[in-house]
C-alpha cells in the first residue's frame, strides 16, 4: 500500500513539472517579442560604456 502512495505522489510531481514547463514555455514569447533600440552612437551611451569598462578593470585588479 505504502508502494501505491510513493507512485501516486511520484505521478503528481512529474504532473507538476510538466505543467511548470508549459507555464514557462508560456511566458517565453512574451520576453522574446521586448526588443530594446539602444542607439550606440550617443554620446551617453559611449559614456556609460566608458564607465562600466573601467569599473571591470578596477575590479579585476582587484582581484588579483
Amino acid at each position: 500500500m505504502s508502494e501505491l502512495a510513493s507512485t501516486n505522489s511520484a505521478n503528481s510531481s512529474q504532473t507538476t513539472a510538466a505543467d511548470n514547463k508549459e507555464k514557462a514555455s508560456a511566458a517565453k514569447p512574451q520576453e522574446q517579442e521586448e526588443e530594446v533600440d539602444i542607439d550606440l552612437e550617443a554620446p551617453e551611451t559611449e559614456k556609460a560604456a566608458l564607465a562600466i569598462q573601467n569599473q571591470f578593470r578596477r575590479f579585476q585588479k582587484k582581484k588579483k
